[in-house]
């Protein structure tokens, strides 16, 4: 009798036990949002030992009270041992903890093991991203040479669960310049949580790739996105935010994206964002980075119901800063790639102008108010209107190809003088003393295979303009038809100053099965069912009716 009453003693307080914690997962589950962190995090790079030293300060904060209310917390790309030890990654079909499995480090490096048993502790899930060593006879399959060690290293996103359990392992597809591995096959990874939400997950400068983000979204219909990144920032079109909000918009999913904090170099941007309702939470750091988290409530996609009461937004009319070339050190785009023109503003004068500009036979089509803002001395801003069609020509990296419209802001008024920042001396005797009271793009774009059209902008804080101040619209142009009617402008009554760009990216791959490129036959073989004759370019036919939409 006494050992019967043990057990059903040792029951009761077993179940009693786990109660809470079954009852919690299950309230978490059916919540109608879930609680994330984002992380802009400054490695080490003066340390002797700044594997340790980034490892504190992840752990510190993990353990911090911002983030004591998150279900999953995310840090970037390249930020815990890319000048340190590599590390084996555990198959995530074995359901490994490194933390129990490995706990004295042998197999496996000791930051991995620390960050499972840090995961467990805390019972949240962990996204890291670290330099991968893998026995290149794990892949049999893989024709390719290895390195004398056999050992492939890559760029992997590894996923800890609550218990600190290895459920996701993601390696990097496309790489910038990096002396690392890719796989042979490209892998898709997604991963379930206990909140209810199914993430994808992608690195850095996947994010201008189909593979994998966006056939993710199409193929298995993923609505949330892991992001990290060490993104180092181009004017005009590709700054860190501006491109994660761009992104999470157009293809409306939540993204959650973790940048590396190192402006000096180029390095800065974070945010959480819901597809179109834009950023809940997002920062661009300028000076010598920083280590932070940043928390947002993120509605989630199965229940459909915007949370606003609990957005952490930028508030609009808050204190702001132009960001200076002293703060930040800003790549800048191939712009000699584009046909552009002046946008023809004169000193202390408000203007309007409607303009159609063309690249070959790509033309863009931009309706533009503005008035001179008081203060300042000198001249005032200058900006370009600009139009391409072909291939972005970065080198050493893969490349895609690119549609793009924008207005963009210079420094003077050649073209060499656009898309970077003002030194802080140019800043504070010039600044954008211009504020545009009606802007607006209008084209047409040709259907692809795959491709994704994004609204693209970013004011002088390097932060984009938020969805409750422009408008867009992307249509075909007839039910059985292969182009878009895409129209991005400001709402009416929003008036903007500050800007630094304003775009429409279209993103067109590869350029594979493009309606209206190649052949009669290449057409046909692709779907479209008269090939290329049916294209219809952007000019007088479209012209009209579009100026109606844009005045109405």
């Amino acid at each position: 009798m006494a050992t019967n009453s043990g057990w059903r003693l040792l029951w009761l307080c077993l179940t009693l036990g786990l109660l809470p914690g079954l009852s919690h997962q299950a309230s978490i589950a059916e919540s109608d949002y879930y609680t994330a962190g984002v992380v802009e995090f400054r490695q080490s790079v003066l340390s002797t030992s700044p594997t340790s030293e980034n490892l504190a300060g992840y752990l510190e904060i993990i353990q911090s009270a911002n983030a004591s209310e998150t279900d999953i917390i995310v840090f970037p790309e390249m930020t815990i041992n890319s000048r340190g030890p590599q590390t084996f990654v555990p198959d995530p079909k074995e359901q490994i903890a490194p933390c129990l499995n490995d706990p004295s480090a042998l197999y496996y490096a000791e930051f991995l093991v620390s960050l499972s048993c840090a995961a467990r502790n805390v019972s949240k899930y962990l996204v890291i991203n670290v330099s991968e060593k893998k026995l290149c006879t794990d892949t049999p399959e893989d024709p390719r040479p290895c390195a004398l060690d056999g050992l492939n290293i890559h760029n992997t996103n590894v996923v800890f669960d609550r218990q600190g359990v290895v459920i996701s392992r993601y390696r990097k597809v496309h790489l910038y310049g990096e002396n690392r591995n890719t796989t042979y096959e490209p892998e898709l990874e997604t991963f379930e949580t206990d909140f209810g939400v199914t993430f994808g997950t992608f690195t850095c400068f996947d994010i201008l790739f189909y593979t994998p983000a966006h056939q993710l979204i199409l193929e298995q219909g993923i609505t949330d996105f892991i992001y990290t990144t060490m993104w180092f920032s181009q004017l005009p079109f590709l700054t860190a935010v501006q491109t994660q909000q761009g992104w999470a918009y157009a293809n409306n999913v939540n993204l959650l994206a973790a940048g590396a904090s190192f402006p000096l170099v180029g390095s800065s941007g974070s945010g959480i964002y819901h597809g179109r309702e834009g950023a809940l939470s997002s920062v661009m750091v300028q000076g010598t980075g920083e280590r932070s988290i940043h928390v947002a409530q993120v509605p989630k996609y199965t229940v459909r119901r915007p949370i606003r009461q609990r957005r952490q937004r930028r508030a609009l009319g808050t204190s702001r800063a132009a960001i200076s070339s002293s703060d930040f050190t800003m790549k800048r785009d191939y712009l000699e790639n584009y046909q552009s023109e002046l946008l023809p503003i004169a000193e202390n004068q408000s203007g309007n102008l409607t303009k159609d500009i063309c690249y070959e036979k790509f033309c863009c089509h931009f309706d533009i108010e503005w008035r001179a803002l008081e203060g300042g001395s000198g001249r005032s801003a200058s900006y370009r209107l600009g139009a391409y069609d072909g291939w972005r020509n970065e080198q050493n990296v893969d490349a895609n190809y690119i549609r793009n419209c924008g207005l963009f802001a210079c420094t003077g008024p050649t073209l060499e003088e656009c898309g970077g920042l003002p030194s802080s001396e140019k800043l504070a005797e010039q600044g954008l003393r211009v504020a545009f009271t009606r802007l607006e793009i209008g084209v047409t774009y040709p259907e692809s295979r795959e491709f994704l059209l994004m609204p693209n902008t970013v004011l002088d804080d390097l932060l984009p303009l938020e969805p409750s101040r422009f408008e867009w619209s992307q249509e075909q142009t007839s039910v059985d038809s292969y182009q878009y009617d895409v129209r991005f402008g400001l709402r009416d009554s929003v008036e903007v100053s500050n800007l630094l760009t304003f775009a429409i990216y279209g993103n067109y791959y590869d350029e594979k099965c493009t309606f209206g490129v190649g052949s009669e036959e290449q057409q046909v073989a692709c779907g479209y069912k008269n090939g290329s004759s049916r294209l219809v370019l952007f000019g007088a036919g479209l012209l009209m009716p579009l100026l109606l939409l844009l005045r109405g």
